[in-house]
């Protein structure tokens, strides 16, 4: 077969990581000491790694996520409240997969939002969907749902989710419609699907938050029982990253 004529359907096939491998191989002379099953072999390495790769950024893409995070950049130490055998643990696919929730605490600035990003990152590496929302967006966009009549499209898509990460959750109190937006989001979500929560509010005054008692027990009922629950602790990430800066630019304050 001529080559041009190979080329033209190897593209026209959309298989770019075959189109790329192959064009590499007939450049480079090497490539004619290997056996055809390993020169293969490296094709079809090089056409699943570009599709894993184009299924991760559409996933990315999709999840929306805050913060570029991953696991291999955060810092797991006693002294954040982190420990490493359950970080590892949650990096991993299983927690997803038995519908667990995650649920982040601590101060302002110690990187709850790094972290549930990078969870989210690590899940989207493992083939799951995900989605993130801040509590105040996600409070807005349930409004403009029921304005519009797209919620049971919204809701919908929120269920399907295999990860929602929802940052700041409750750093504002509900008022009663709003519980019961939330209500609904996580009865469709419990045991099917995970959810990671990160915020500065103490779980005690959680109850306190949501304008109806009934509605606040059965929106907890659904999260607390099944969660894991890292409390992160120390100095403000932004401030040590800002004293960080400082020094290498002794003219900033």
């Amino acid at each position: 077969m001529l080559r041009q004529p190979l080329l033209d359907k190897l593209a026209s096939m959309k298989l770019r990581g075959l189109l790329d491998g192959l064009r590499e191989q007939m450049g480079n002379p090497e490539y004619g000491k290997l056996s055809f099953e390993e020169r293969l072999g490296l094709l079809a390495d090089r056409e699943w790694n570009q599709r894993q790769d184009r299924s991760l950024q559409r996933r990315l893409q999709v999840a929306r996520l805050r913060e570029q995070a991953v696991m291999e950049d955060l810092e797991i130490s006693s002294a954040r409240g982190l420990e490493r055998s359950l970080v590892l643990y949650l990096a991993g696919e299983e927690w997803i997969r038995s519908k667990l929730n995650v649920i982040i605490t601590g101060p302002t600035g110690a990187g709850k939002t790094y972290l549930a990003c990078a969870l989210g990152y690590a899940a989207c590496r493992n083939s799951f969907s995900v989605r993130y929302y801040q509590m105040s967006r996600l409070i807005q966009k349930l409004s403009l749902a029921h304005a519009d009549g797209s919620w049971p499209k919204l809701l919908n898509s929120l269920a399907k989710a295999h990860l929602l990460i929802i940052d700041d959750w409750l750093r504002s109190p509900l008022t009663r419609p709003q519980a019961s937006d939330i209500l609904e989001i996580m009865d469709d979500r419990h045991k099917r699907g995970s959810t990671i929560l990160t915020t500065q509010i103490p779980m005690t005054e959680w109850h306190e938050r949501m304008d109806d008692p009934t509605l606040a027990d059965a929106v907890l009922d659904r999260i607390i029982h099944q969660a894991y629950r890292l409390e992160l602790k120390g100095e403000s990430m932004r401030k040590r990253k800002s004293t960080l800066t400082q020094a290498g630019h002794p003219g900033l304050e």
